[in-house]
């Protein structure tokens, strides 16, 4: 089974198979029974929130909550406004249209969008100069899903047409234990409650992580020859994998020895540290700072990052 089937199969079906985000599924529940009641497509709908917490798979259930098509795209890969208009002609009534990482919209691709949201059709330009002309394209009614980690970047013309907005929270270690659990049972792996809730501990309060991470410790228990991923074994593997009972990885503590030890605890911009760990700067603001400053270890200022005590403490006891 190749790695796209395995993360379809790890997908879940329906709402009630979803774990967690209790606030989000309550509402869409009504607002899906309203929409089937009234026969017509459910509002456009954006769902913000830290990558990983499963924003793409939400849109698959409620695709299947509604028994419609979707279609998946992504932001970055729209680039001219053919590629948008293609898109949007080729779809069914009532069928949804999933654009991630929307906050990464061309401005020219938005503004088609912005008809197409509101009034179910595009124009287009045929020709040049004098021979240009424009003809009107009618659409059928379609749902949009926005997926962003972004929300700040997006435009209040472009949030204004979404008529759900969905905030996907981080997750509990109870709920990731159930995620792991859910995800060890399809892919055939044996794993005790302890061995689980020691990988949520570390998963960052994201499904994502929690299934990568469990994935690797199988290996890690395979090779050890191990049948179970115990309490234990779980422990070991997370080790042999560089993180620690924090779920700091190696480029957290790298994070955090530059902030405490090269800077000596001084405020430090971003552009500095994404040069000094030569990472991209998604990475760094997105994936590493959100869970450092969750754990209280890092503030963010006017003039710069800058450690806690609880940082300090916690890379002396390293």
């Amino acid at each position: 089974m190749d790695n796209r089937n395995i993360e379809d199969n790890l997908r879940p079906k329906n709402l009630d198979d979803y774990i967690g985000q209790e606030n989000a599924k309550k509402q869409l529940k009504i607002f899906i029974e309203a929409a089937k009641k009234r026969k017509k497509p459910i509002d456009h709908i954006l769902i913000t929130g830290s990558a990983g917490l499963g924003k793409t798979s939400l849109a698959y259930v409620i695709a299947k909550e509604l028994n419609k098509n979707i279609v998946i795209t992504s932001a970055p890969i729209l680039d001219k406004k053919g590629d948008i208009a293609g898109i949007l002609s080729s779809l069914n009534e009532g069928d949804i249209l999933f654009i991630d990482e929307i906050h990464r919209l061309n401005p020219s691709i938005e503004e088609v969008l912005y008809s197409a949201l509101e009034d179910f059709c595009i124009d287009i330009v045929v020709g040049k100069k004098t021979t240009a002309k424009t003809i009107r394209i009618n659409l059928p009614r379609f749902t949009l899903i926005g997926a962003t980690t972004r929300v700040g970047m997006l435009t209040n013309p472009l949030i204004s047409r979404f008529g759900i907005i969905l905030k996907m929270e981080f997750y509990t270690e109870k709920e990731l234990k159930k995620v792991i659990q859910r995800s060890a049972k399809i892919l055939g792996i044996d794993i005790t409650e302890e061995g689980a809730l020691e990988i949520a501990k570390v998963s960052r309060g994201t499904p994502r992580i929690a299934n990568r991470l469990l994935k690797r410790v199988h290996d890690f228990c395979i090779v050890n020859r191990k049948t179970v991923i115990d309490g234990e074994i779980a422990k070991e593997g997370l080790r042999f994998l560089g993180i620690n009972s924090f779920g700091l990885e190696e480029i957290d503590i790298k994070y955090l020895k530059l902030l405490i030890n090269d800077f000596n605890c001084k405020p430090v911009g971003l552009n500095t540290i994404v040069s000094a760990l030569s990472e991209d700067k998604y990475t760094v603001e997105e994936v590493i700072e959100p869970y450092l400053i969750r754990l209280g270890l890092i503030e963010k200022t006017q003039r710069g990052r800058i450690p806690t005590e609880k940082a300090k403490q916690i890379l002396k006891n390293m």
